[in-house]
Protein backbone atom coordinates (compact mmCIF):
# COMPACT_ATOMS: atom_id res chain seq x y z
CA UNK A 1 0.00 0.00 0.00
CA UNK A 2 2.65 2.54 0.74
CA UNK A 3 4.66 1.50 -2.07
CA UNK A 4 0.99 2.16 -4.35
CA UNK A 5 1.01 5.41 -2.53
CA UNK A 6 4.50 6.56 -3.34
CA UNK A 7 3.90 5.82 -7.00
CA UNK A 8 0.48 7.71 -7.36
CA UNK A 9 2.57 11.41 -5.77
CA UNK A 10 5.31 10.65 -8.12
CA UNK A 11 2.16 10.37 -11.43
CA UNK A 12 0.91 13.61 -9.38
CA UNK A 13 4.34 15.24 -10.07
CA UNK A 14 4.24 14.19 -13.52
CA UNK A 15 1.06 15.70 -14.06
CA UNK A 16 -0.01 13.14 -16.49
CA UNK A 17 -4.04 14.56 -16.55
CA UNK A 18 -5.25 14.90 -19.68
CA UNK A 19 -8.78 16.63 -17.83
CA UNK A 20 -9.67 20.15 -18.18
CA UNK A 21 -8.76 22.12 -14.44
CA UNK A 22 -11.10 23.92 -13.12
CA UNK A 23 -10.92 27.60 -12.54
CA UNK A 24 -10.46 27.08 -8.57
CA UNK A 25 -7.79 24.82 -9.11
CA UNK A 26 -5.85 27.14 -11.67
CA UNK A 27 -6.51 30.01 -8.97
CA UNK A 28 -4.45 28.00 -6.82
CA UNK A 29 -2.01 27.22 -8.40
CA UNK A 30 -1.18 30.82 -9.61
CA UNK A 31 -1.33 31.44 -6.19
CA UNK A 32 -4.48 34.42 -6.41
CA UNK A 33 -7.26 31.97 -4.64
CA UNK A 34 -8.39 35.15 -2.32
CA UNK A 35 -9.03 37.33 -5.12
CA UNK A 36 -10.56 34.67 -7.08
CA UNK A 37 -12.99 33.29 -3.97
CA UNK A 38 -13.37 37.45 -3.28
CA UNK A 39 -14.51 37.86 -7.16
CA UNK A 40 -11.51 40.85 -7.20
CA UNK A 41 -9.31 39.24 -10.15
CA UNK A 42 -7.53 41.75 -12.38
CA UNK A 43 -7.22 41.32 -16.46
CA UNK A 44 -4.32 40.26 -16.01
CA UNK A 45 -4.70 37.14 -13.77
CA UNK A 46 -7.98 35.67 -15.91
CA UNK A 47 -5.39 36.18 -18.60
CA UNK A 48 -2.58 34.71 -17.31
CA UNK A 49 -3.68 31.23 -16.22
CA UNK A 50 -5.72 30.86 -19.73
CA UNK A 51 -2.30 31.89 -21.84
CA UNK A 52 -0.46 28.99 -19.34
CA UNK A 53 -3.21 26.44 -20.22
CA UNK A 54 -2.63 27.64 -23.91
CA UNK A 55 0.90 27.04 -24.42
CA UNK A 56 2.18 24.32 -21.49
CA UNK A 57 -1.12 22.14 -21.59
CA UNK A 58 -1.64 20.55 -25.25
CA UNK A 59 -4.99 18.43 -23.65
CA UNK A 60 -6.75 21.43 -21.70
CA UNK A 61 -8.93 22.62 -24.60
CA UNK A 62 -9.19 22.46 -28.30
CA UNK A 63 -7.18 25.79 -29.03
CA UNK A 64 -4.34 24.26 -26.64
CA UNK A 65 -4.37 21.35 -28.83
CA UNK A 66 -4.06 23.27 -32.18
CA UNK A 67 -0.98 25.22 -30.75
CA UNK A 68 0.38 21.59 -29.43
CA UNK A 69 0.17 20.06 -33.00
CA UNK A 70 1.90 23.34 -34.85
CA UNK A 71 4.66 23.12 -31.94
CA UNK A 72 5.55 19.41 -32.37
CA UNK A 73 4.90 20.28 -36.47
CA UNK A 74 8.01 23.36 -35.82
CA UNK A 75 10.21 20.54 -34.01
CA UNK A 76 10.03 17.90 -36.32
CA UNK A 77 10.87 20.58 -39.07
CA UNK A 78 13.65 22.13 -37.39
CA UNK A 79 14.96 18.36 -36.55
CA UNK A 80 14.66 17.41 -40.09
CA UNK A 81 16.33 20.88 -41.74
CA UNK A 82 19.41 19.86 -39.20
CA UNK A 83 19.92 16.75 -40.40
CA UNK A 84 19.26 17.23 -44.24
CA UNK A 85 21.21 20.01 -44.40
CA UNK A 86 24.56 17.99 -43.40
CA UNK A 87 24.06 15.94 -46.82
CA UNK A 88 26.09 16.24 -49.93
CA UNK A 89 23.30 16.36 -52.14
CA UNK A 90 21.60 19.47 -50.11
CA UNK A 91 25.07 21.74 -49.80
CA UNK A 92 26.23 24.20 -52.11
CA UNK A 93 30.32 24.52 -53.17
CA UNK A 94 31.93 27.76 -52.77
CA UNK A 95 34.14 28.21 -55.51
CA UNK A 96 36.86 30.46 -55.87
CA UNK A 97 39.84 31.89 -58.31
CA UNK A 98 42.76 30.08 -57.98
CA UNK A 99 46.36 31.07 -59.77
CA UNK A 100 48.17 28.11 -60.79
CA UNK A 101 51.67 27.90 -62.42
CA UNK A 102 52.01 25.83 -65.58
CA UNK A 103 54.96 23.48 -66.95
CA UNK A 104 55.29 26.30 -69.16
CA UNK A 105 56.15 28.86 -66.38
CA UNK A 106 52.98 31.06 -66.85
CA UNK A 107 49.79 31.31 -64.69
CA UNK A 108 46.42 31.13 -65.14
CA UNK A 109 43.30 31.23 -63.94
CA UNK A 110 41.35 27.73 -62.48
CA UNK A 111 38.12 27.55 -60.30
CA UNK A 112 38.46 25.58 -57.02
CA UNK A 113 36.27 24.62 -54.40
CA UNK A 114 37.03 25.72 -51.18
CA UNK A 115 34.58 24.15 -49.00
CA UNK A 116 30.45 23.40 -49.25
CA UNK A 117 28.20 25.13 -46.87
CA UNK A 118 23.69 24.08 -46.89
CA UNK A 119 21.85 25.19 -49.07
CA UNK A 120 20.12 29.23 -47.98
CA UNK A 121 16.85 27.39 -48.11
CA UNK A 122 17.61 25.61 -45.12
CA UNK A 123 18.62 29.14 -43.56
CA UNK A 124 14.93 30.65 -43.43
CA UNK A 125 13.87 27.51 -42.58
CA UNK A 126 15.77 27.70 -39.17
CA UNK A 127 14.63 31.11 -38.74
CA UNK A 128 11.08 30.56 -38.99
CA UNK A 129 11.21 27.44 -36.69
CA UNK A 130 13.08 29.78 -34.72
CA UNK A 131 10.99 32.51 -34.49
CA UNK A 132 8.10 30.43 -33.48
CA UNK A 133 10.36 28.55 -30.65
CA UNK A 134 11.23 32.02 -29.27
CA UNK A 135 7.53 33.35 -29.59
CA UNK A 136 6.12 30.54 -27.32
CA UNK A 137 8.96 30.18 -24.73
CA UNK A 138 8.94 34.00 -23.86
CA UNK A 139 5.03 33.21 -23.80
CA UNK A 140 5.42 30.12 -21.23
CA UNK A 141 7.96 32.17 -19.01
CA UNK A 142 5.65 35.81 -18.75
CA UNK A 143 2.57 33.45 -18.10
CA UNK A 144 4.36 30.61 -15.85
CA UNK A 145 2.91 30.32 -11.91
CA UNK A 146 6.86 30.16 -11.00
CA UNK A 147 9.69 31.29 -13.41
CA UNK A 148 11.80 29.97 -11.35
CA UNK A 149 10.45 26.35 -11.14
CA UNK A 150 10.30 27.25 -14.98
CA UNK A 151 13.71 27.96 -15.25
CA UNK A 152 15.10 25.00 -13.70
CA UNK A 153 13.18 22.34 -15.72
CA UNK A 154 15.50 20.63 -17.60
CA UNK A 155 13.31 20.46 -20.55
CA UNK A 156 12.76 24.61 -20.82
CA UNK A 157 16.71 24.66 -20.25
CA UNK A 158 17.20 22.65 -23.47
CA UNK A 159 14.93 25.13 -25.26
CA UNK A 160 16.65 27.50 -23.67
CA UNK A 161 19.87 26.76 -24.94
CA UNK A 162 18.71 25.12 -28.54
CA UNK A 163 16.92 28.87 -29.32
CA UNK A 164 20.32 30.92 -28.03
CA UNK A 165 22.48 28.57 -29.86
CA UNK A 166 20.86 29.45 -33.41
CA UNK A 167 21.52 33.52 -32.58
CA UNK A 168 25.03 32.81 -31.40
CA UNK A 169 25.37 30.68 -34.59
CA UNK A 170 23.85 33.82 -36.91
CA UNK A 171 26.41 36.08 -34.91
CA UNK A 172 29.58 33.62 -35.43
CA UNK A 173 28.49 33.77 -39.40
CA UNK A 174 28.81 37.55 -39.63
CA UNK A 175 31.54 38.30 -37.65
CA UNK A 176 33.57 35.40 -37.21
CA UNK A 177 33.28 33.17 -40.40
CA UNK A 178 37.48 34.70 -41.41
CA UNK A 179 38.56 32.42 -38.49
CA UNK A 180 39.71 29.16 -39.31
CA UNK A 181 38.31 26.85 -36.70
CA UNK A 182 35.19 28.71 -37.02
CA UNK A 183 33.81 25.34 -38.30
CA UNK A 184 33.84 23.96 -35.11
CA UNK A 185 31.90 26.28 -33.17
CA UNK A 186 28.99 24.73 -35.26
CA UNK A 187 29.42 21.46 -33.47
CA UNK A 188 27.82 22.86 -30.27
CA UNK A 189 24.23 23.33 -32.59
CA UNK A 190 23.53 20.08 -31.81
CA UNK A 191 22.43 21.05 -28.66
CA UNK A 192 19.12 21.87 -31.67
CA UNK A 193 18.65 18.13 -31.42
CA UNK A 194 17.84 18.12 -28.08
CA UNK A 195 14.36 19.69 -28.29
CA UNK A 196 13.13 16.13 -29.00
CA UNK A 197 12.44 16.21 -25.16
CA UNK A 198 10.38 18.63 -25.37
CA UNK A 199 7.72 16.03 -27.01
CA UNK A 200 7.42 14.86 -23.70
CA UNK A 201 4.78 17.38 -22.62
CA UNK A 202 2.49 15.87 -25.33
CA UNK A 203 3.35 12.73 -24.76
CA UNK A 204 2.53 10.88 -21.31
CA UNK A 205 4.92 7.82 -22.39
CA UNK A 206 8.01 10.11 -22.48
CA UNK A 207 7.54 11.21 -19.45
CA UNK A 208 6.73 7.41 -17.70
CA UNK A 209 9.37 6.59 -19.91
CA UNK A 210 12.22 9.01 -18.36
CA UNK A 211 10.50 8.17 -14.74
CA UNK A 212 11.24 5.07 -14.94
CA UNK A 213 15.37 5.75 -15.31
CA UNK A 214 15.01 8.19 -12.62
CA UNK A 215 13.85 5.59 -10.43
CA UNK A 216 15.96 2.60 -11.83
CA UNK A 217 18.80 5.26 -11.29
CA UNK A 218 20.31 2.22 -8.52
CA UNK A 219 19.95 -0.68 -11.06
CA UNK A 220 21.91 1.44 -14.24
CA UNK A 221 24.67 2.32 -11.92
CA UNK A 222 25.23 -1.17 -10.94
CA UNK A 223 25.05 -2.40 -14.73
CA UNK A 224 27.60 0.17 -15.50
CA UNK A 225 29.80 -1.03 -12.83
CA UNK A 226 28.91 -4.32 -13.41
CA UNK A 227 30.25 -3.62 -17.30
CA UNK A 228 33.09 -1.96 -16.64
CA UNK A 229 33.99 -4.17 -13.75
CA UNK A 230 34.22 -7.08 -16.72
CA UNK A 231 35.60 -4.22 -19.86
CA UNK A 232 38.90 -4.20 -17.24
CA UNK A 233 39.19 -7.86 -17.04
CA UNK A 234 38.81 -9.46 -20.15
CA UNK A 235 40.24 -6.29 -21.76
CA UNK A 236 43.61 -7.63 -19.45
CA UNK A 237 43.00 -11.33 -20.24
CA UNK A 238 42.53 -11.27 -24.16
CA UNK A 239 45.81 -8.90 -24.68
CA UNK A 240 47.72 -11.38 -22.32
CA UNK A 241 46.18 -14.41 -24.57
CA UNK A 242 47.09 -13.29 -27.74
CA UNK A 243 50.85 -12.65 -26.89
CA UNK A 244 50.92 -16.34 -25.54
CA UNK A 245 51.31 -17.89 -29.12
CA UNK A 246 52.51 -16.78 -32.26
CA UNK A 247 50.06 -14.25 -34.25
CA UNK A 248 51.83 -11.94 -36.56
CA UNK A 249 47.87 -10.56 -37.25
CA UNK A 250 47.58 -9.60 -33.77
CA UNK A 251 44.55 -6.75 -33.21
CA UNK A 252 45.42 -5.86 -29.52
CA UNK A 253 48.83 -4.06 -29.38
CA UNK A 254 47.60 -2.48 -25.79
CA UNK A 255 44.95 -3.01 -23.66
CA UNK A 256 43.08 0.41 -24.27
CA UNK A 257 42.45 -1.32 -27.56
CA UNK A 258 41.29 -4.33 -25.81
CA UNK A 259 38.87 -2.22 -23.60
CA UNK A 260 36.62 -1.04 -27.20
CA UNK A 261 36.65 -5.14 -27.87
CA UNK A 262 35.73 -6.17 -24.42
CA UNK A 263 32.78 -3.11 -24.86
CA UNK A 264 31.65 -4.25 -28.00
CA UNK A 265 31.65 -8.22 -27.53
CA UNK A 266 30.02 -7.65 -23.35
CA UNK A 267 27.23 -5.19 -25.50
CA UNK A 268 26.52 -8.21 -27.74
CA UNK A 269 26.96 -5.92 -31.00
CA UNK A 270 30.44 -7.68 -32.18
CA UNK A 271 31.40 -4.90 -35.02
CA UNK A 272 33.98 -7.58 -35.93
CA UNK A 273 37.30 -4.89 -36.50
CA UNK A 274 38.66 -6.44 -33.60
CA UNK A 275 38.69 -10.55 -33.55
CA UNK A 276 41.19 -12.75 -31.35
CA UNK A 277 42.77 -14.82 -33.60
CA UNK A 278 44.62 -17.76 -31.19
CA UNK A 279 42.72 -20.30 -29.63
CA UNK A 280 43.18 -19.18 -25.92
CA UNK A 281 42.08 -15.59 -26.85
CA UNK A 282 38.71 -17.21 -28.86
CA UNK A 283 38.54 -18.82 -24.93
CA UNK A 284 38.91 -15.37 -23.42
CA UNK A 285 36.43 -14.09 -26.39
CA UNK A 286 33.60 -16.50 -25.53
CA UNK A 287 33.60 -16.21 -21.54
CA UNK A 288 33.68 -12.29 -22.21
CA UNK A 289 30.62 -12.71 -24.22
CA UNK A 290 28.50 -15.09 -21.88
CA UNK A 291 29.73 -12.65 -19.14
CA UNK A 292 28.06 -9.76 -20.86
CA UNK A 293 24.69 -11.41 -21.72
CA UNK A 294 24.59 -12.60 -17.82
CA UNK A 295 25.75 -8.89 -16.86
CA UNK A 296 22.83 -7.16 -18.94
CA UNK A 297 20.27 -9.26 -18.55
CA UNK A 298 20.21 -9.60 -14.49
CA UNK A 299 19.32 -5.49 -13.74
CA UNK A 300 16.98 -5.43 -17.11
CA UNK A 301 14.08 -7.19 -15.53
CA UNK A 302 13.75 -4.68 -12.79
CA UNK A 303 13.53 -1.38 -15.33
CA UNK A 304 11.20 -3.19 -17.32
CA UNK A 305 9.26 -3.96 -14.38
CA UNK A 306 9.34 -0.08 -13.04
CA UNK A 307 8.40 0.68 -16.63
CA UNK A 308 5.19 -1.48 -16.38
CA UNK A 309 4.18 -0.18 -13.11
CA UNK A 310 4.30 3.35 -13.97
CA UNK A 311 2.45 2.74 -17.32
CA UNK A 312 -0.17 0.35 -15.32
CA UNK A 313 -0.88 3.05 -12.78
CA UNK A 314 -1.00 5.38 -15.11
CA UNK A 315 -3.92 3.68 -17.50
CA UNK A 316 -5.62 2.58 -14.10
CA UNK A 317 -5.67 6.32 -12.73
CA UNK A 318 -6.78 7.53 -16.15
CA UNK A 319 -9.89 5.84 -15.82
CA UNK A 320 -11.11 7.26 -12.41
CA UNK A 321 -12.85 10.50 -12.10
CA UNK A 322 -10.55 13.43 -11.77
CA UNK A 323 -11.60 14.15 -8.02
CA UNK A 324 -10.85 10.39 -6.82
CA UNK A 325 -7.00 10.80 -8.30
CA UNK A 326 -5.72 12.68 -5.02
CA UNK A 327 -3.56 10.65 -3.09
CA UNK A 328 -4.67 10.06 0.89
CA UNK A 329 -2.28 9.97 3.63
CA UNK A 330 -0.85 6.72 4.84
CA UNK A 331 -2.59 5.59 8.19
CA UNK A 332 -1.00 4.83 10.63
CA UNK A 333 -1.56 1.35 13.08
CA UNK A 334 -3.34 2.96 16.02
CA UNK A 335 -2.28 1.05 19.26
CA UNK A 336 -4.82 0.73 21.94
CA UNK A 337 -4.18 0.36 25.31
CA UNK A 338 -3.59 -2.71 26.69
CA UNK A 339 -6.34 -4.65 28.75
CA UNK A 340 -4.99 -7.96 30.63
CA UNK A 341 -7.97 -10.54 30.07
CA UNK A 342 -10.19 -11.37 33.12
CA UNK A 343 -9.77 -14.51 35.08
CA UNK A 344 -12.41 -17.25 35.42
CA UNK A 345 -13.01 -18.98 38.06
CA UNK A 346 -12.41 -23.02 38.70
CA UNK A 347 -9.73 -23.34 36.11
CA UNK A 348 -6.43 -25.13 36.61
CA UNK A 349 -4.45 -22.24 35.64
CA UNK A 350 -5.79 -19.84 38.29
CA UNK A 351 -2.89 -19.51 39.88
CA UNK A 352 -0.53 -18.52 36.72
CA UNK A 353 -3.14 -15.29 36.09
CA UNK A 354 -2.58 -11.75 37.17
CA UNK A 355 -4.78 -10.38 39.99
CA UNK A 356 -8.20 -8.85 38.53
CA UNK A 357 -11.79 -8.85 39.12
CA UNK A 358 -12.92 -12.15 40.97
CA UNK A 359 -15.84 -13.90 38.08
CA UNK A 360 -17.61 -17.53 37.76
CA UNK A 361 -17.78 -19.27 40.97
CA UNK A 362 -17.08 -16.57 42.98
CA UNK A 363 -20.39 -14.29 41.50
CA UNK A 364 -23.10 -15.48 43.53
CA UNK A 365 -26.12 -15.31 40.28
CA UNK A 366 -23.83 -17.23 37.91
CA UNK A 367 -22.52 -20.29 36.64
CA UNK A 368 -19.35 -21.06 35.19
CA UNK A 369 -20.31 -20.94 31.90
CA UNK A 370 -22.07 -17.53 32.26
CA UNK A 371 -25.67 -17.77 32.58
CA UNK A 372 -27.78 -17.08 35.30
CA UNK A 373 -29.44 -19.19 37.87
CA UNK A 374 -33.06 -19.51 36.25
CA UNK A 375 -32.94 -17.90 33.31
CA UNK A 376 -31.25 -19.03 29.66
CA UNK A 377 -30.30 -15.84 28.94
CA UNK A 378 -26.61 -15.05 28.79
CA UNK A 379 -24.99 -12.98 31.78
CA UNK A 380 -23.61 -9.09 30.43
CA UNK A 381 -20.63 -10.17 32.40
CA UNK A 382 -17.41 -11.12 30.52
CA UNK A 383 -16.34 -14.62 30.94
CA UNK A 384 -12.70 -14.90 29.20
CA UNK A 385 -11.10 -14.74 25.65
Amino acid sequence: HRDTQETLAVLDRLDLDTDKPSEEELARKFGFEDDYFSGNLSWWQKTKPKLWSLFDEPYSSQAAKVIGVISVFFICVSILSFCLKTHPDMRVPVIENVTVQTAENTTVWTLDKKATNAHEAFFYIECVCNTWFTFEILIRLIASPNKFMFLKASVNMIDFIATLSFYVDILLQKFASHLENADILEFFSIIRIMRLFKLTRHSSGLKILIQTFRASAKELTLLVFFLVLGIVIFASLVYYAERIQANPHNDFNSIPLGLWWALVTMTTVGYGDMAPKTYVGMFVGALCALAGVLTIALPVPVIVSNFAMYYSHTQARAKLPKKRRRVLPVEHVRVGPVVSPPKRGGGPNDMNRGPGPKMGNDAPNSTTNGTSKGSDRPSNKITGF
